[in-house]
């Protein structure tokens, strides 16, 4: 089901099959009969839409925040950072799943998958609704390179992607959320609010499930995650931190306080 998902090259097809997957999956467990956990391969790279246009992040025009344009544009790449999620937490699901694990960690990413498919449809609409669309713009092409970098890996994947970049999210939507209230934008206030509520919870499932990793080995979590971060994460650790939300979701300013003092 995941791997169907990680094929499926057009974009609302792809979340539409995604909330499909995830209620079943949940439908399964809810009824205590859960579905087998299967094998299968996952592609490397998903199968994604002719547009939008992806570009090294250096190409990627630059807009002014507070015009019409620029409320568009940022909105198209967060459009674009939910559609990389729902592969992200599709891939997570089945490229690890010849490890042991607990039903509950297939709960928890189904459930973050189908959150970031209801993400990406809400932030369509508002797009929809200003006059634009996904895929009108170009967009960043390195999103996908912290999976790819991680693929044999389930401890780094999770220490990169919830902990490291989706909890960057935390950091920065406020600020969005205060941008489009100032333009009187309502629709992209209430789908970034519901996306902020929600993002904490899946930063929380990879906090979770790494100290989960690290207690079955016995190793100490704060000293494994600066170890990823180091290896595998290739952008810097920048302030200010949501410091609140993240400790909401299980993550302590020790575990990447240190990692910022490191690369300034």
């Amino acid at each position: 089901m995941a791997v169907q998902v990680l094929s499926c090259g057009e974009a609302r097809a792809k979340v539409e099959l995604g909330r499909t997957h995830a209620a079943a999956w949940l439908a399964s467990r809810a009824a205590g009969a859960p579905l087998e956990i299967g094998r299968a391969d996952p592609p490397l790279q998903p199968a994604r839409p002719s547009e939008p246009v992806l570009l090294d992040p250096r190409d990627v025009p630059k807009r002014k925040p507070g015009s019409l344009a620029g409320r568009q544009a940022m909105l198209h790449a967060v459009a674009h950072i939910e559609l990389n999620a729902v592969d992200l937490h599709w891939d997570i699901i089945a490229r690890f799943c010849d490890q042991p694990m607990p039903l509950g960690f297939y709960d928890d990413w189904v459930r973050a998958a189908d959150d970031e498919c209801r993400h990406f449809l809400m932030v369509c609409d508002c797009l929809h609704a200003m006059g634009s669309h996904y895929g009108a713009l170009p967009a960043h092409a390195g999103m996908w390179r912290a999976a790819e970098d991680t693929v044999g890996d389930l401890q780094a994947r999770l220490a990169v992607v919830p902990m490291v970049l989706e909890a960057r999210g935390l950091d920065v939507t406020p600020g969005m959320i205060a941008l489009f209230e100032k333009a009187g934008e309502t629709g992209a206030v209430e789908a970034l609010n519901v996306i902020y509520a929600e993002e904490v919870s899946h930063v929380a499932y990879g906090s979770k499930w790494f100290n989960w990793l690290c207690g079955r080995e016995g190793s100490d979590p704060k000293e494994v995650f600066h170890d990823l971060v180091r290896r595998y994460f290739h952008g810097s650790l920048k302030p200010p931190f949501n410091e609140e939300k993240r400790a909401d979701a299980g993550l302590p300013p020790d575990f990447y306080w240190p990692l910022v003092e490191e690369r300034e």
